[in-house]
């Protein structure tokens, strides 16, 4: 069988779940496409094509989960700080 090489221009992000699961992210550049892949085993599970013009909107989206994630742990740390003591 042969085997397919990751373009240069992605990366991989590997599942904390293990089992071999990853993401790949592939630019296309020839074809203005972003290519998000599911892997397990070394074997594709299923691709996904975005267009280059909506990278931004993901983008956006995932800073906006970034920061809602970040807001939580500030307002768990600041009421962990303001507790009284136990003792």
């Amino acid at each position: 069988m042969a085997q397919q090489r990751t373009p240069r221009t992605g990366t991989v992000f590997l599942d904390p779940r293990g089992e071999d699961r990853s993401l790949r992210v592939t630019w296309h550049h020839e074809s203005q496409l972003v290519v998000l892949s599911l892997w397990r085993d070394n074997v594709c599970a299923g691709t996904f094509r975005l267009a280059a013009d909506e990278v931004p909107d993901l983008i956006a989206l995932l800073r906006r989960g970034l920061d809602d994630a970040y807001d939580t742990a500030r307002t768990r740390v600041e009421r962990v700080d303001r507790a009284p003591e136990a003792g």
